[in-house]
């Protein structure tokens, strides 16, 4: 039993299995994080950018203004801007790990208004109109805002790069909040 310890004992002990196992773990969660924010923020950037400047096949912002204004949103072209800028700052920000509760929040605050404006009275898949895909978006806007940008982002150097229970009740509370601010005015 102590042949065994002795012949296979690590001479460093940072190369021992576990270690590197937990490196490596550690790595891949990064990796996998930093691919989530990518596409998921670039995503969202480039669907507010269909908004604002009528790229990648968007309408634009007058056309996008136009269809906020019949759903009640007044003035339309407004709230247009305000969600196109939500959308593109706030994946933006996701996929740079910056300021991630307030991205996440921003994102998090435009999905509940299209579940309360317009998918919320078709139920929940998408194939029927319903909120299928605004829910997913808040949920991992939510998701990341609570596990954390990981080390591969901006935040990382901030007290709420780390994520936590505090960070996900930020972007949530603050996107409930505006949303709601939202839909009264």
């Amino acid at each position: 039993m102590l042949a065994q310890r002795i012949l296979y004992r690590p001479a460093n002990p940072e190369d021992s299995p576990a270690p590197r196992a937990t490196v490596s773990a550690s790595y891949a969660a990064d990796s996998g994080l930093l691919l989530l924010r990518l596409t998921f923020g670039l995503l969202m950037a480039a669907h507010g950018a269909q908004k604002l400047f009528g790229v990648f096949g968007g309408n634009g912002l007058d056309a996008t203004g136009k269809g906020f204004a019949a759903l009640g949103y007044r003035p339309g072209k407004l709230f247009a801007l305000i969600c196109g800028l939500s959308e593109s700052l706030g994946g933006l920000g996701l996929a740079l790990g910056l300021l991630t509760p307030l991205a996440a929040a921003t994102l998090i605050g435009v999905m509940i208004n299209a579940m309360a404006t317009v998918s919320g009275a078709h139920g929940l898949w998408e194939t029927s109109g319903g909120v299928e895909y605004s829910v997913c978006i808040t949920v991992a806007a939510l998701a990341i805002a609570a596990i954390g940008p990981g080390r591969l982002a901006l935040d990382r150097f901030f007290r709420w790069g780390k994520g936590g229970w505090g960070e996900a009740a930020f972007a949530l509370g603050l996107g409930g909040a505006s949303a709601a601010l939202v839909l009264i005015l």
